[in-house]
Protein backbone atom coordinates (compact mmCIF):
# COMPACT_ATOMS: atom_id res chain seq x y z
CA UNK A 1 0.00 0.00 0.00
CA UNK A 2 1.32 3.41 -0.49
CA UNK A 3 0.13 6.88 1.04
CA UNK A 4 -1.30 9.96 -0.73
CA UNK A 5 -0.80 13.32 1.07
CA UNK A 6 -2.53 16.67 -0.01
CA UNK A 7 -0.68 19.63 0.39
CA UNK A 8 -2.87 22.55 0.03
CA UNK A 9 -0.63 25.10 2.27
CA UNK A 10 3.16 24.96 2.97
CA UNK A 11 2.92 21.58 1.78
CA UNK A 12 2.93 22.72 -1.54
CA UNK A 13 6.55 24.80 -1.44
CA UNK A 14 7.73 22.19 0.74
CA UNK A 15 7.06 19.26 1.28
CA UNK A 16 9.50 18.18 3.80
CA UNK A 17 9.52 13.83 3.41
CA UNK A 18 10.88 11.62 0.53
CA UNK A 19 8.27 11.33 -1.99
CA UNK A 20 8.27 8.80 -5.32
CA UNK A 21 6.00 11.43 -7.46
CA UNK A 22 3.54 14.09 -7.17
CA UNK A 23 0.68 15.14 -8.95
CA UNK A 24 -0.72 18.82 -9.57
CA UNK A 25 -4.76 18.78 -8.89
CA UNK A 26 -7.41 19.35 -6.58
CA UNK A 27 -9.85 17.99 -4.32
CA UNK A 28 -13.74 19.28 -4.62
CA UNK A 29 -16.56 20.25 -2.30
CA UNK A 30 -14.04 22.74 0.04
CA UNK A 31 -12.34 25.88 -0.35
CA UNK A 32 -8.85 27.07 1.54
CA UNK A 33 -9.21 29.57 3.86
CA UNK A 34 -6.91 31.12 6.36
CA UNK A 35 -9.15 30.28 9.36
CA UNK A 36 -6.69 27.97 11.71
CA UNK A 37 -4.34 29.77 14.08
CA UNK A 38 -0.64 28.86 13.98
CA UNK A 39 1.14 29.83 17.57
CA UNK A 40 3.92 27.03 16.47
CA UNK A 41 5.10 28.06 13.40
CA UNK A 42 3.82 31.50 11.79
CA UNK A 43 2.99 33.05 14.84
CA UNK A 44 3.26 32.65 18.76
CA UNK A 45 0.62 31.88 21.82
CA UNK A 46 0.83 35.69 21.93
CA UNK A 47 -0.02 36.38 19.21
CA UNK A 48 -1.00 33.83 16.26
CA UNK A 49 -0.30 34.02 12.56
CA UNK A 50 -2.88 32.88 10.43
CA UNK A 51 -2.32 29.75 8.12
CA UNK A 52 -4.77 27.96 5.58
CA UNK A 53 -7.18 25.45 6.55
CA UNK A 54 -10.08 23.69 4.48
CA UNK A 55 -13.53 24.40 4.94
CA UNK A 56 -16.09 22.48 3.29
CA UNK A 57 -18.35 24.02 1.08
CA UNK A 58 -20.11 22.27 -2.02
CA UNK A 59 -19.64 23.37 -5.62
CA UNK A 60 -15.78 24.68 -4.40
CA UNK A 61 -12.34 23.15 -5.29
CA UNK A 62 -9.40 23.29 -3.85
CA UNK A 63 -5.95 23.07 -6.18
CA UNK A 64 -2.74 21.73 -4.43
CA UNK A 65 -0.49 18.73 -4.72
CA UNK A 66 -0.53 15.02 -3.79
CA UNK A 67 2.41 12.99 -3.02
CA UNK A 68 2.55 9.21 -3.30
CA UNK A 69 4.65 7.85 -0.67
CA UNK A 70 5.54 4.09 -1.16
CA UNK A 71 8.22 1.93 1.19
CA UNK A 72 7.75 1.23 4.15
CA UNK A 73 10.22 3.28 6.10
CA UNK A 74 9.28 6.33 3.95
CA UNK A 75 5.87 5.94 5.11
CA UNK A 76 6.98 6.00 8.37
CA UNK A 77 9.05 8.82 8.35
CA UNK A 78 6.54 10.75 6.75
CA UNK A 79 3.63 10.32 9.03
CA UNK A 80 5.67 10.91 12.14
CA UNK A 81 6.93 14.34 10.67
CA UNK A 82 3.46 15.72 9.20
CA UNK A 83 2.21 14.45 12.91
CA UNK A 84 4.55 17.05 14.42
CA UNK A 85 4.45 19.53 11.84
CA UNK A 86 0.90 19.47 11.18
CA UNK A 87 -0.09 19.05 14.94
CA UNK A 88 -2.08 22.09 15.29
CA UNK A 89 -4.52 20.71 12.60
CA UNK A 90 -6.62 17.75 14.56
CA UNK A 91 -8.65 16.19 11.75
CA UNK A 92 -7.03 13.93 9.05
CA UNK A 93 -9.66 13.17 6.23
CA UNK A 94 -9.43 10.61 2.47
CA UNK A 95 -10.60 12.76 -0.08
CA UNK A 96 -10.74 12.00 -4.10
CA UNK A 97 -8.13 13.81 -5.81
CA UNK A 98 -8.51 15.23 -9.26
CA UNK A 99 -6.38 16.23 -11.89
CA UNK A 100 -8.66 18.82 -13.29
CA UNK A 101 -12.14 20.62 -12.60
CA UNK A 102 -13.88 18.34 -15.21
CA UNK A 103 -12.79 15.08 -14.17
CA UNK A 104 -14.82 12.82 -12.92
CA UNK A 105 -13.44 10.08 -12.03
CA UNK A 106 -10.82 10.72 -9.06
CA UNK A 107 -7.08 10.14 -10.18
CA UNK A 108 -6.17 8.29 -6.88
CA UNK A 109 -8.77 7.69 -4.16
CA UNK A 110 -8.09 8.23 -0.27
CA UNK A 111 -5.29 10.80 -0.69
CA UNK A 112 -5.01 12.01 3.60
CA UNK A 113 -5.07 15.33 4.36
CA UNK A 114 -4.92 17.63 7.52
CA UNK A 115 -7.45 20.07 8.47
CA UNK A 116 -8.36 21.88 11.44
CA UNK A 117 -12.18 21.89 12.54
CA UNK A 118 -13.84 24.80 13.57
CA UNK A 119 -14.52 23.44 17.07
CA UNK A 120 -13.06 25.36 19.40
CA UNK A 121 -13.30 23.26 22.26
CA UNK A 122 -11.10 20.50 20.35
CA UNK A 123 -9.20 23.25 18.28
CA UNK A 124 -8.14 25.66 20.53
CA UNK A 125 -6.01 27.68 17.68
CA UNK A 126 -9.08 28.12 15.51
CA UNK A 127 -9.26 31.83 14.41
CA UNK A 128 -12.56 31.78 12.08
CA UNK A 129 -13.28 34.20 9.82
CA UNK A 130 -13.07 38.01 9.92
CA UNK A 131 -13.13 40.64 7.80
CA UNK A 132 -9.89 40.89 5.32
CA UNK A 133 -8.36 43.85 6.33
CA UNK A 134 -8.65 42.40 9.77
CA UNK A 135 -7.20 39.64 8.59
CA UNK A 136 -4.31 41.10 6.62
CA UNK A 137 -3.06 43.31 9.65
CA UNK A 138 -2.59 40.04 11.90
CA UNK A 139 -0.92 38.30 8.73
CA UNK A 140 1.34 41.62 8.92
CA UNK A 141 2.17 41.71 12.37
CA UNK A 142 2.66 37.65 12.77
CA UNK A 143 6.05 35.80 13.86
CA UNK A 144 6.75 32.58 14.57
CA UNK A 145 9.87 30.42 14.69
CA UNK A 146 9.37 29.60 10.66
CA UNK A 147 9.37 33.05 10.05
CA UNK A 148 6.83 36.30 9.30
CA UNK A 149 3.15 35.21 8.66
CA UNK A 150 3.58 37.27 5.28
CA UNK A 151 6.00 35.09 3.89
CA UNK A 152 3.85 32.02 4.43
CA UNK A 153 1.13 34.25 2.23
CA UNK A 154 3.33 35.25 -0.20
CA UNK A 155 4.69 31.86 -0.87
CA UNK A 156 1.75 30.10 -1.06
CA UNK A 157 0.77 33.14 -3.52
CA UNK A 158 3.60 32.27 -5.34
CA UNK A 159 3.48 28.51 -5.53
CA UNK A 160 -0.41 28.42 -6.62
CA UNK A 161 0.33 30.89 -9.81
CA UNK A 162 3.55 28.36 -10.15
CA UNK A 163 1.00 25.68 -10.49
CA UNK A 164 -1.57 27.40 -12.70
CA UNK A 165 -3.96 27.97 -10.11
CA UNK A 166 -5.75 31.23 -8.82
CA UNK A 167 -7.21 30.96 -5.52
CA UNK A 168 -9.12 33.97 -5.25
CA UNK A 169 -9.55 33.95 -1.24
CA UNK A 170 -5.30 33.80 -1.29
CA UNK A 171 -4.86 36.65 -4.24
CA UNK A 172 -6.99 39.03 -2.78
CA UNK A 173 -5.41 38.83 0.86
CA UNK A 174 -1.91 38.86 -0.39
CA UNK A 175 -3.14 41.61 -2.30
CA UNK A 176 -4.65 43.41 1.08
CA UNK A 177 -1.41 42.86 2.82
CA UNK A 178 0.79 44.35 -0.04
CA UNK A 179 -1.50 47.24 0.31
CA UNK A 180 -1.20 48.00 4.35
CA UNK A 181 2.81 47.41 3.71
CA UNK A 182 2.96 50.22 1.42
CA UNK A 183 0.95 52.38 3.12
CA UNK A 184 2.51 52.12 6.15
CA UNK A 185 6.12 52.18 4.30
CA UNK A 186 6.74 48.84 5.25
CA UNK A 187 6.46 47.21 1.48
Amino acid sequence: MVLWVFGYGSLIWKAGFNYDEHLVGLIKGYRRVFYQGSTDHRGTPEYPGRTVTLEPLNHQVCWGVAYKVSGEEDKQIAITYLEVREKQYDMKAYVDFFTGPAATSPAVTGVMVYIASPDTKINRNYLGPAPLEEIANQIIHAKGPSGPNRDYLFHLEKALHQLGCEDPHVIDLANAVRRLLSESGSL
